[in-house]
């Protein structure tokens, strides 16, 4: 398992050739504030009942508010098998901060 950082992460978004899957492991009503653009939401209570979905050796970026809960999802994935699975260091929150300074935050 390995970190990113919001700026890496940009970086990555916009050389465009990336085939990275954004999974945003917040609840519904935190994700409605503010998300990253082609994140798609998927609860962390939700996420064991769907790993069915995913592809275990897709680029995968977990996605929280501060980065705690990702961190906690993307160790679970790496031991469920994923082999290329990335958490954002700080989350929406460091994203705002660093990348996006029109990002809604809360």
């Amino acid at each position: 398992m390995q970190s990113i950082k919001p700026e890496q992460l940009k970086e990555l978004l916009d050389r465009g050739g990336s085939n990275a899957r954004l999974v945003d492991v917040r609840e519904p009503w935190e994700f409605e504030i503010c998300r990253i653009e082609g994140s798609e939401n998927i609860p962390m209570s939700e996420l064991p009942a769907r790993l069915g979905a995913f592809d275990k050796d897709q680029p995968t970026v977990i996605i929280c508010h501060h980065g705690a809960r990702s961190l906690q999802v993307a160790e679970y994935l790496s031991r469920s098998g994923f082999t290329q699975v990335m958490n954002l260091e700080g989350g929406v929150n460091a994203w705002a901060l660093t990348v996006d300074p029109d990002m809604e935050q809360y």
